[in-house]
């Protein structure tokens, strides 16, 4: 990624990141909608601070710049990629209490759990998970309503017990009975990567693409998804919890088992590496109109945080 190429990927993050925290604030407000009752307001404090803490938004981004390869980076994009920051912040919160990953700190700032308490992260993320449903299906999205079924079930099969879910528990397990390589590769596909493939793979759908695109999307997904985990891996074991906004070193001294803790931190460069490149290539056909995607995938490679 040259300079003049990363400070345009980093503008593009940036700007697309500020349209989704607009949308998110407006979805989260304390009014109730047509169709509820009440919207009680510790719970949307809970749902807000959980939410709206910064971040980089980087799965709203790739819903929308894979969305505009096909001219189709409106409102409905926008509102999906809002829906996928809702699923993604509610496995952080869930992810963070005392009874998975039990952390104090998420993005430097104190856990949903610790800032109110755990009963309401619970329902906080409850929440988010149910909400993000109601912003796909409903027709303020703008799609038609066979387009808006399709993404549901795409994202419902992504974040459930074959997707995120899933995987969040095969990592549980992973405490007590490590996996073998195939079976660490297994648990991340789903626990981190179906997000993010579901995320390159939305542009597609929401366009109403050829199946070939949505397939080759999904693929570019996949790719820089297991970046994504083992630059994860890697600045679990080299960074600081000052850098990360999170505790460090934890997978460590949890005993669990990692592609990095298999092979060592520079293979797993060595790796990071090939499936650059790889996504790189897949992205071949669509020409000029996927450069920011591909500085994306270089961007969750060698990030720093």
């Amino acid at each position: 990624m040259t300079n003049h190429d990363q400070m345009a990927f980093e503008m593009a993050l940036i700007r697309r990141a500020a349209a989704v925290e607009v949308l998110l604030r407006r979805l989260l407000d304390d009014r109730a909608l047509s169709g509820e009752i009440a919207r009680p307001e510790r719970l949307m404090a809970a749902m807000r601070h959980g939410v709206l803490n910064g971040g980089k938004r980087l799965r709203p981004f790739l819903v929308m710049e894979s969305a505009a390869l096909f001219s189709a980076d409106g409102e409905a994009a926008l509102r999906v990629a809002a829906a996928l920051e809702c699923v993604h912040c509610y496995s952080l919160i869930h992810d963070d209490l005392p009874a998975m990953d039990d952390d104090d700190l998420r993005r430097g700032q104190p856990t949903v759990h610790r800032a109110f308490d755990e009963a309401t992260a619970i329902l906080a993320g409850d929440a988010l998970l149910t909400l993000a449903f109601d912003i796909i299906a409903g027709e303020a999205t703008g799609l038609p309503a066979e387009r808006r079924a399709a993404l549901v079930l795409a994202l419902a099969r992504a974040a459930g017990p074959g997707g995120m879910v899933g995987g969040q528990k095969l990592d549980l397990e992973a405490e007590q009975t490590p996996p073998d390589e195939a079976g660490i590769i297994r648990l991340q596909a789903m626990k981190t990567g179906a997000l993010i493939r579901f995320a390159c793979e939305a542009g597609a759908l929401i366009a109403g693409a050829p199946a070939d695109d949505r397939e080759r999307l999904a693929e570019f997904g996949s790719a820089i998804g297991l970046a994504f985990q083992l630059a994860d891996d890697l600045l679990d074991l080299t960074a600081d919890a000052s850098q990360m906004g999170k505790a460090t070193r934890k997978d460590a001294a949890a005993g669990k088992a990692t592609l990095v803790a298999l092979h060592g931190a520079n293979w797993a460069r060595g790796q990071l590496h090939g499936l650059v490149q790889q996504a790189h290539t897949l992205l071949k056909p669509y020409g000029d109109d996927a450069q920011l995607l591909k500085e994306a995938a270089t961007f969750v490679a060698t990030r720093t945080s």
